[in-house]
C-alpha cells in the first residue's frame, strides 16, 4: 500500500458514517463527515498524556473474599471478586500462604520466595491446559497467589458415585446411554472414565506437563485433585505449590505418597520422569474406577505396590477396552519402575508411535464409531453434572 493510500486510510478511520432511511423509501443513504473533535476537559487530557509520558502506572486492587475453595498444609484458597472501575468484577481464585507451621518468618519468607518464582516462571508460559497466574503479592508480610479462577470440577469430584447417581435421574436414557458408551460409566467402586476419554484428559495433561518441564519446572503433585475440567471440557493441571525449578529444589519437599512415584516415595528428588509416572497412576484410576493403592496401610506397602503395579495392568484394567494391549503398553511405559524405561519426556508420551495421540488414532481404525469430539462431549457431560451445584460465582 503506498503512501497516499495510508493517509487516505488513516483519514478514513477519523470520518463517521450517518446512515439515514427515509420512512417512504427502501435506500439508505450514507454520509461521510469528519468527526467532531471531543470537548474533553483538559485536566483529564492532561493524565492521561501523563499516563503515557510516565510509562509506569499503578493504582490500589480491591478483592473481596467470597468464598473458600480448599485450605490444606500451605494455607487456603478463597474464590475472590476483584474489583476495577465503573463496576467492573472479574473472579479469581487467591491462595493465602500460612506462615503457621515455619519456625521463623525469615524462614517463611524464603520459601515465598520460591514460590515466587514458580509463579513467575508459570504465568510466562501461557499455556491452555495450565492454571494462569495473575500476581504473587505481600500484604501486611502475608503472601498470596493470585491466579485465574476456574468454573469447573477437578477428577476427584468427577469420580463420585452419589454425582453419577444424580446425573442418571436428571437426563434422558439415550442421553445417559451416549455418557456411559463414550465418556464415563459407573462400577462397584467409583465411576470409570472409558479409554477414550480418560486418555483426551492425559493427552492435555501431557502437552501441560511438556510445556512446564520445557521451562525446567517439575509439578511435584499430578492427582486427580489438580487436575480441573473446565465447562468447555478442557483439562487444567492445578496447585503448583509443590512445584519447583530443577536446578533449585527446595529443601523440604511434600508429595501424595498415592500418586507419587516409588523413586520419590524412596526419597529421590522428584522430576519431569516422576511426574509421567504420577500421570500414570491418575489415568489407571480413571479407566479402572479403582485407585490401585486403595488400602495401603504403610510405607512398605505403597512402595511394593507400585513395583507390582505394571505386572498386575491385565487384571486391574475392564476387560473389554479399545486395543487393551496398546493401552496396557502405554500405562507400563509411564508408570516403569525405573525412570529410564519410562517415555523420555512428556512429548514422546503424547506423540510418538506408542503414545496418547497413537491410542485415539487406534481407536478410530478399529471402530469408526469411536470418532468423537470427546473435549465437546467432556464440557457436555460436565454441565450436565453440575446441574443442581450451587453457583460459586
Amino acid at each position: 500500500m503506498s503512501e497516499s493510500q495510508l493517509d487516505a486510510a488513516e483519514e478514513m478511520e477519523r470520518l463517521t458514517v450517518t446512515i439515514s432511511r427515509a420512512p417512504e423509501a427502501q435506500t439508505i443513504s450514507y454520509s461521510l463527515e469528519p468527526k467532531a473533535m471531543l470537548q474533553t476537559d483538559n485536566e483529564l487530557v492532561e493524565q492521561y498524556q501523563n499516563f503515557l509520558d510516565n510509562q509506569r502506572l499503578s493504582w490500589t486492587t480491591h478483592h473481596h473474599l467470597t468464598k473458600l475453595l480448599g485450605a490444606g498444609g500451605q494455607g487456603k484458597v478463597y474464590l475472590s471478586q476483584r474489583r476495577g472501575a465503573d463496576n467492573f468484577t472479574l473472579p479469581v481464585a487467591i491462595k493465602v500462604f500460612s506462615p503457621e507451621r515455619f519456625s521463623n518468618e525469615d524462614a517463611y519468607v524464603e520459601t515465598m520466595q520460591r514460590h515466587a518464582d514458580v509463579a513467575m516462571r508459570i504465568a510466562q508460559i501461557q499455556h491452555d491446559n495450565l492454571l494462569d497466574v495473575h500476581n504473587f503479592v505481600d500484604r501486611n508480610r502475608i503472601r498470596m497467589l493470585v491466579m485465574e479462577w476456574i468454573d469447573g470440577l477437578d477428577l476427584r469430584m468427577l469420580l463420585n458415585s452419589e454425582r453419577m447417581q444424580r446425573l442418571e435421574s436428571n437426563v434422558s436414557q439415550k442421553r445417559w446411554n451416549r455418557i456411559n458408551n463414550h465418556i464415563v460409566t459407573t462400577t462397584q467402586n467409583q465411576p470409570r472414565f472409558r479409554s477414550g476419554a480418560a486418555i483426551a484428559i492425559v493427552r492435555e495433561c501431557l502437552s501441560a506437563l511438556e510445556a512446564l518441564h520445557r521451562y525446567g519446572i517439575v509439578h511435584g503433585d499430578i492427582k486427580p485433585g489438580n487436575i480441573m475440567i473446565k465447562r468447555t471440557g478442557a483439562a487444567k493441571i492445578i496447585d503448583i505449590g509443590s512445584a519447583f525449578p530443577l536446578e533449585s529444589p527446595p529443601p523440604q519437599r511434600t508429595c501424595t505418597p498415592a500418586y507419587a512415584a516409588p523413586e520419590v516415595l524412596k526419597g529421590e528428588l522428584a522430576s519431569p520422569l516422576s511426574d509421567l509416572a504420577s500421570l500414570g497412576y491418575v489415568l489407571i484410576e480413571l479407566i479402572s474406577g479403582k485407585n490401585p493403592f486403595a488400602g495401603k496401610r504403610n510405607y512398605d506397602e505403597m512402595v511394593q505396590a507400585k513395583l507390582d503395579l505394571p505386572n498386575q495392568l491385565e487384571e486391574i484394567l475392564p476387560s473389554k477396552l479399545g486395543n487393551k494391549e496398546f493401552l496396557i503398553n502405554f500405562c507400563r511405559k509411564l508408570i516403569a519402575v525405573d525412570p529410564a524405561d519410562r517415555f523420555e519426556n512428556a512429548a514422546e508420551a503424547h506423540i510418538n508411535n506408542q503414545g496418547a495421540a497413537d491410542y485415539h488414532r487406534q481407536l478410530l481404525m478399529d471402530n469408526s464409531s469411536e470418532n468423537v469430539e470427546y473435549e465437546h462431549e467432556i464440557g457436555l457431560w460436565l454441565e450436565e453434572t453440575m446441574l443442581g451445584d450451587e453457583p460459586v460465582a
